[in-house]
Order: C-alpha cells, then structure tokens, then sequence
C-alpha cells in the first residue's frame, strides 16, 4: 500500500550529469532542463549563489571570493558538496514543473547517466550525492549503453552497436551486444580538452589570453577535424600577454584544425583500439550498421567524415546528439521493468522501491 503511494507521488526523473551541461528528464513529460554544469559559490560564506545558466554568465567574471566553477571533471565529482547543492537544485526544479508535489515532500527514482569505466568510489560519490539531494532510489546506468538506447539501438539483441559518446570531460567508445558493453575505452579528450587546445593554441601563436567561453565559440563555428575547402574566419578577442592590453585577431579555419588535430588523433586511435578489441562476429555486424555519434563533441565538423576514412566503416551521427545520453536515461526510466538489468541500482532503500 505504502509502495503504491510512493509511487503515485513520485517524480521520477533521468539526469545527464554531465562535466559540461546536466539534463533532466521526468518520466511522461521528456527533457524539461538542460543547463550548464555550473556552480557559483561565495568563498567567505560558503554560500551557492547560483547554478546552472546564471552561474555560467558569473565564470570568468567575478570578484575574488566568488567562484564559478564546474563540480564534475573528466565526468566524476570533483567537489561533493557542490555537486550535492548542483542537485538537489535541478531535481526541485524538475519536481516543481509536475504536479506531484505537496507539503510533506516528493519521491524521485532518479536514472544518472556515468562513464564507463569509473570506480566504485567514484560511482558511490554520484550515488550519495543523488540520495543526498532528495532520491528515494538511484540507479545508475553507463552512457554509452544510455546514448545507444537514445539513438534507438536493438542493444538487447544478439549484434555488435559500436557507439562514440563525445561529451565534455570524457570520450566513451563501447561495443554492446545482449544489453551490456562488450568492450570499451573511456579517454579523458572531449569537448573541453579542444577548448583548451584553442586556448594553447592562441597563447603560442598570437600572444592572445583568451577565456573558455570564446574558445567554445571559435571550435563551434569554424572548428573542424579536417582540412575543410571552404575557408571560414573569425575574430577573438583577449588580452596580449606581452603588453597586457585588449587586442583582437583574426584566425583562420585551417590554422584552429591544426590545433585540434592531436586530441582528434586521440579520439579516433581510441577507437581504432576498441575496434581491435572488438570479436569478429560483432565486428562484421559495426561494418555493415557503422559506427554512431553521439554527444556534443560529435558536432565537430568533418569528425564523422574523419572516423570513416580512418576506420573503413561507415559513421554516421546520431539525432539530435547533444540529448541522446538522457534521452536514452529516460527510455530506461519509462521501461524500467524491461531495463532494469542494464543497470545498476542503489539497493539501500529496497523497502521502498
């Protein structure tokens, strides 16, 4: 009776916890928050001051004993308590937009999206974390195998899915055949290692201080991971480190390529490994499907054009890649019954499952 209760007032929710931006789906209303991964603290107080877009406007811009900074990096928690604050703020939010609220409380399950690979300390931080900010139950599923549900991938059948989930602090690579990962790579060169690529990059050639926000911009809009022919420009603006002055200039799209061009190299013999890694049955079913991308840093331009050449085998990338890890979570989170062996589940609470 009590279970049937829980269960009429929950909110179930997924969440991307992502190192770049956090998702959150309710079950029966899709993704309803999509925000950067930011947290504002006061220094003196210990005070969170804001989180998520609000905070993101404060990064980079604001006095000493105020810090904007991202509690996840590579993917895992880096500062507890932050996180914590992170997300008791975005399941609030969640729950606030659905009408199973009242005065004694809600009931979320809570699905979080992890990389493959993290340790169990690792995956028992996101777990407490969760359960800390007002979970009832936490499961957690890998976000390869959550991008492949997302991007509608058979992974319960007997056949070889190969996914490249590019996010911002971690580049996951999987083989899933049957429900599970097969084989996999997790490699710390994603989105926000380009940026900082960009960053060096200015740093050594033009003198030029720039910040990560105009990094992001110059990556997205004329980034690429190969020579392109169309030749495309853009301004940045920062500091000269040698006169300590404002200055703009001009860089081209083939001169940020070549900036990007090792950690693009790191990305695709990663999955060269995996490949190698990969049995021969599965591995005749990726050369005849291809290889899926998913996740923001599958937005590069060429990236996809990239893999192919070097791989030999088709690469395509997914819809709409930016949400496929969460909305893969909450496919999860709708067929729950069906899906639940796909993932792991905080069993501390059984009672009220």
């Amino acid at each position: 009776m009590f279970k049937k209760l829980l269960s009429f007032l929950s909110v179930d929710m997924a969440i991307d916890l992502g190192t770049a931006n956090s998702l959150v789906y309710v079950k029966d209303k899709g993704i309803i928050i999509n925000e950067p991964s930011v947290v504002a603290v006061n220094n003196k107080t210990g005070q969170v001051l804001a989180i998520g877009e609000e905070a993101k406007k404060m990064v980079g811009r604001t006095p000493s004993y105020i810090t904007a900074t991202r509690p996840l990096v590579n993917g895992v928690i880096s500062d507890f308590e932050v996180t914590e604050q992170m997300l008791k703020y975005f399941i609030e939010k969640a729950a606030a937009s659905t009408k199973k609220i009242f005065k004694f409380g809600y009931f979320p399950r809570v699905i979080i999206g992890i990389p493959c690979g993290v340790t169990e300390v690792e995956r028992k931080a996101v777990r407490d974390a969760a359960k800390n900010a007002g979970a009832r139950t936490v499961f957690l599923i890998e976000e390869p195998l959550a991008s492949a549900i997302g991007a509608k991938l058979a992974i319960q059948e007997a056949g070889g899915n190969f996914i490249v989930d590019i996010g911002g602090g971690t580049t996951e690579v999987a083989v899933i055949s049957l429900g599970g990962i097969v084989t996999s790579r997790s490699l710390r060169v994603a989105g926000d290692k380009l940026n900082d690529d960009i960053i060096q990059f200015a740093q050594k050639e033009y003198k030029l201080l720039i910040g990560e926000r105009t990094a992001e911009a110059v990556k997205i809009n004329i980034g690429s991971a190969m020579p392109m022919k169309d030749k495309k420009e853009m301004a940045m603006r920062g500091r000269n480190l040698v006169t300590g002055l404002p200055e703009e200039v001009v860089v081209f799209n083939d001169d940020v390529q070549r900036a990007l061009e090792r950690s693009v190299r790191q990305i695709v013999t990663a999955i060269k490994t995996t490949i190698e890694e990969t049995p021969p049955e599965l591995l005749a079913d990726v050369m005849s499907d291809g290889i899926y991308l998913a996740g923001g840093g599958s937005l590069l331009k060429g990236l996809d054009i990239l893999i192919s050449k070097e791989t030999k085998m088709p690469c395509k990338v997914v819809d709409d890649p930016l949400t496929s890890v969460v909305r893969g979570a909450g496919m999860a989170l709708e067929n729950i019954e069906t899906l639940s062996e796909i993932m792991s589940k905080d069993n501390s609470d059984e009672a009220f499952g």
